[in-house]
């Protein structure tokens, strides 16, 4: 079978009405609102040094962020702001996905346009505005029927690259939840499905040249004067927004939304809840690819109604115990800090999914390392791979401290990467997650925690606030419970980084499904 005849193809083209719908939404209400802003205080800072100095290097610095970092920051001001307007005025709004991307793309398509129109403006020939005075123009009128006319070809070249930077980074407002062509290559990059990675590329690239060359058709217009090439720039736009649109806003909303993070075994067990969730009737919608952080906040928001978490990741991650206690004593705490929040712990699925430290059997039976104990003496001469969450979190801290473990190097990498990483000896120990299938595939062994520094991670279930009492989705959930055991989820962690038209979650979810649902 050829790439190009992989099914995968066809999987990707259902999603698209859904992905890039949601994409030029945010897109075009981000450029809009940059341009409402920009322009303006271009035009009132283009004869004013200081003014005009301050508002192009504040643009400058925000170009100097990336573009992930300005999505991610803007979720938790806004979740602030929320909490503020609800606590003083009695309402609130949502701070996730659509409103944080678009203020930050909104930002980020400043800069092109501020410079343009004020360089623009400012090379109008001196003759020409002291012409416009003569014939007793006021400023306002020179500005409207002089000024702006003459720059505006130099203008629209820098809303033609404000729109081109602002379509490419909203592919990064996936983990903020906001659904774009950015979900294809996050999936794609967890689950191994390069072509959903590919497919994200090329769309996102297609959209940008689209929009691109019919604002060069405006700009040319403009240029040369022809209204034609104008009206049929414009109306050019206007049919492919409609277009991208239409699908989108027809469609039905989802009563449910399950939420997932940013790993293979997240988007597994969002496709089998959303399953479930169907199969009792109900209609549910995924949003995947979320941090952490993120995602706890978006069901504390009722932003999202349902997800697995582990209960060590909330315990010390979340609300920031240093203390580990046994189980079942961390899981009654656990549940009652969550109740304070009015978020419900349903129950747990079964198994445990801790990180652990894992590196090649040949290599530790070797050196003779069983346990993080026997690894320290080694540590220095030894570089580790760990997540990009991992060596900020307080696990890693008290594991350190805890062993008193100092590696040569630590180097952050996509989970499914590290594997390899590890296995072909780029790095010699890997902060892994115990119920990854790859540690199987690579021959990887898990290395004893003799002092309990890791704590549980039982994977549980969590429900918002406003589906509480909500006995639909508790009985839909219901048979879920306890039913996963560690070895049938690695087996669905290996198939799900499979890399072939097998390995969708969605089909994994049904695998795994059938598997359990005999027991």
């Amino acid at each position: 079978m050829s790439f190009f005849s992989d099914p995968r193809w066809s999987e990707a083209l259902a999603h698209l009405p859904d992905y890039l719908g949601n994409h030029v939404r945010v897109s075009v209400t981000a450029l809009a609102l940059g341009l409402l802003i920009s322009l303006p205080l271009a035009i009132a800072a283009r004869n004013r040094p200081v003014m005009r100095g301050a508002l192009l290097g504040l643009a400058s610095i925000v170009q100097t962020v990336p573009g992930l970092a300005l999505l991610a920051l803007f979720y938790p001001l806004l979740l602030a702001l929320a909490a503020l307007s609800l606590a003083w005025f009695g309402f609130g709004f949502s701070a996730f996905g659509f409103l944080p991307a678009v203020l930050a793309l909104a930002l980020y398509s400043m800069l092109p346009v501020l410079r343009n129109t004020i360089t623009g403006l400012q090379g109008v020939d001196a003759a020409i505005l002291e012409a416009a005075q003569g014939v007793g123009m006021t400023p306002r009128q020179s500005l409207f029927t002089v000024e702006l006319p003459l720059a505006l070809p130099v203008i629209m070249a820098g809303i033609r690259t404000a729109a081109v930077w602002v379509i490419g980074t909203a592919t990064l407002s996936t983990p903020i939840g906001q659904t774009s062509l950015g979900n294809y290559i996050f999936a794609g990059l967890q689950t191994q499905n390069w072509v959903f990675v590919l497919f994200g590329c090329l769309a996102a690239a297609v959209l940008a040249l689209a929009v691109d060359q019919l604002l060069a058709l405006i700009e040319t217009g403009i240029r040369e004067r022809s209204r034609l090439r104008v009206a049929l720039g414009g109306i050019g736009i206007a049919a492919l927004v409609a277009a991208t649109l239409a699908p989108a806003l027809a469609r039905p909303q989802s009563s449910y939304i399950v939420g997932a993070k940013t790993f293979a075994e997240q988007y597994v067990l969002s496709a089998l809840i959303a399953q479930r969730l169907r199969a009792a009737g109900l209609t549910a919608g995924t949003r995947e690819g979320l941090g952490s952080n993120v995602i706890f906040d978006a069901l504390v928001s009722n932003d999202i109604d349902v997800y697995v978490d582990y209960s060590g990741t909330l315990w010390a991650n979340q609300f920031h115990h240093a203390d580990i206690k046994p189980r079942e004593q961390l899981l009654d705490e656990l549940k009652a800090t969550l109740a304070r929040q009015k978020v419900t712990l349903l129950g747990e699925l079964g198994f445990e999914n801790a990180y652990a430290l894992v590196m090649p059997r040949k290599r530790a039976e070797a050196l003779g390392i069983r346990s993080i104990a026997d690894l320290v003496s080694h540590a220095g001469t030894m570089a580790i791979a760990a997540d990009y969450e991992f060596f900020s979190r307080p696990e890693w801290a008290g594991l350190r401290d805890a062993y008193g473990l100092s590696f040569r190097a630590q180097r952050q990498m996509q989970p499914d990467f590290m594997y390899a990483a590890v296995a072909s000896g780029e790095v010699d120990v890997i902060a892994g997650y115990t119920s990854d299938g790859l540690i199987a595939k690579y021959d990887l062994v898990v290395l004893d925690d003799p002092k309990g520094a890791i704590p549980p991670y039982d994977a549980i279930i969590l429900i918002a606030p406003k589906r509480a009492s909500d006995p639909a989705l508790r009985r839909a959930l219901q048979p879920l419970l306890g039913r996963i055991e560690i070895s049938a989820m690695r087996e669905a962690n290996l198939r799900a980084a499979g890399g072939d038209d097998s390995s969708s979650p969605d089909t994994v979810a049904r695998w795994l499904w059938e598997k359990i649902g005999k027991r």
